[in-house]
């Protein structure tokens, strides 16, 4: 009688699946990216209210809970600057309208963010970029206190952006104890950085790093030395996560291709992507893994099955070779809903969750982004709600 009642104690969703579905459920992360650059998912542009910012957020919340989301990856620093009280940087002009400027009521946006995210069972991923500091220079305007003032001679600008130069050792320790600050405060579930290290090619201009190459390239390669100093930053932030918090994740979210075949036939990829990691971002993603500096990676694969360069499928399975025990999930680009054909297909994004879930080595998805799911596009978010997210399930455990 006992185990009867308890049966029909069991939420409508469970009651609406096979019970072998329900025994089969395991961890699975199933995060979310939320943008705060530019205002692109939250706030929204204008909305600089606190007490509006709050009712917006948990809407937000409350929306991705009901889609089966466990997880919130949340830009807190987009560009140099922080959605949250910081000895070293200014607010965030897409918090308040303005660089330097409090919130009005005050409050803290990091804290109240992380403890509606908890309260709702889900992790908090607190999303940082490393290395960009001005969004847009002809437009970017920086307050007295940004370290672009104070330290102008950290900052290297390639085309309308303004970057801090990896090379420089008194950058990485900065950016290290950014992170290692908000570790120590902050009871976030993961510090997550995305793709931007070295900066994207720009055809015919070469990034601008060539006096620092000359004083400490030490006869290194221009590339070797470029992916030494990333690894370095990689190291430090590891060290300095895990002294502060054991249980704090440090993930990394890579362009989806590490390196194609063609420059490298015993670990590249089937594809033909224009930039990739190894060679073009710097970023040795595999060094990485192999070496327990991170705990997951999640590579944004936002192409489809039919894409010429870059398949879908294709490269779910050659990173669920390349994960080296560590967690890894999928990037979806759910914003590319109706962008093409291939994208107007309203079986796109359960097929790709699909080949994610039966593929050995991989551990859940990321969608990009958070907006995206406002208007149900092509019915992925009932998709989610009363099908494949239909049954909780828990977050994996670090490996």
């Amino acid at each position: 009688m006992k185990k009867l009642f308890s049966y029909y104690l069991l939420p409508i969703a469970y009651c609406l699946l096979p019970l072998a579905t329900i025994a089969q459920i395991k961890p699975e992360f199933r995060g979310v990216w939320v943008a705060t650059v530019d205002n692109i998912d939250w706030p929204s542009k204008g909305n600089y209210n606190s007490d509006s910012q709050k009712a917006e957020f948990i809407k937000l919340l409350d929306m991705h809970k009901a889609n089966g989301i466990n997880a919130m990856v949340v830009q807190v620093r987009p560009a140099t600057d922080a959605f949250y009280p910081s000895q070293y940087e200014p607010w965030s002009e897409w918090l308040t309208g303005k660089q330097g400027q409090p919130p009005f009521p005050y409050y803290d946006p990091l804290l109240f963010m992380i403890t509606e995210t908890h309260k709702r069972g889900m992790e908090f991923h607190a999303w940082m970029n490393p290395y960009r500091a001005e969004f847009n220079v002809n437009k970017f305007s920086t307050s007295a206190t940004h370290i672009t003032k104070l330290y102008p001679n950290w900052f290297l600008t390639y085309g309308d952006k303004k970057y801090f130069d990896p090379g420089n050792k008194e950058v990485q320790q900065y950016v290290t104890n950014i992170v290692k600050d908000v570790v120590k405060r902050y009871a976030v579930d993961a510090i997550h950085f995305d793709d931007y290290f070295y900066p994207y090619r720009i055809t015919g201009k070469e990034f601008p790093d060539n006096a620092n190459y000359v004083k400490y390239g030490n006869g290194m390669q221009k590339d070797d030395w470029r992916r030494s100093n990333v690894d370095s930053i990689i190291v430090k932030l590891s060290k300095a996560i895990k002294a502060e918090n054991t249980k704090c994740q440090f993930g990394i979210s890579p362009f989806g291709v590490w390196r194609n075949a063609d420059k490298d036939s015993i670990n590249g990829s089937l594809t033909k992507a224009g930039q990739t990691n190894y060679d073009d971002l710097y970023a040795d993603i595999l060094l990485w893994l192999k070496n327990d500096w991170i705990d997951y990676v999640a590579p944004q694969l936002y192409w489809e099955f039919t894409q010429k360069a870059a398949p879908f499928d294709v490269l779910v399975n050659w990173w669920s070779k390349h994960s080296y025990g560590k967690n890894c999930y999928i990037g979806l680009g759910i914003y590319k809903a109706n962008s093409n054909a291939a994208w107007k297909d309203k079986t796109l994004i359960p097929r790709q969750i699909e080949l994610i879930r039966k593929t050995k080595n991989i551990d859940g998805m990321i969608f990009f982004s958070s907006k995206s799911f406002n208007n149900n596009p092509n019915g992925w978010s009932d998709s989610l709600r009363l099908n494949y997210f239909a049954v909780p399930a828990p977050t994996p455990k670090i490996r």
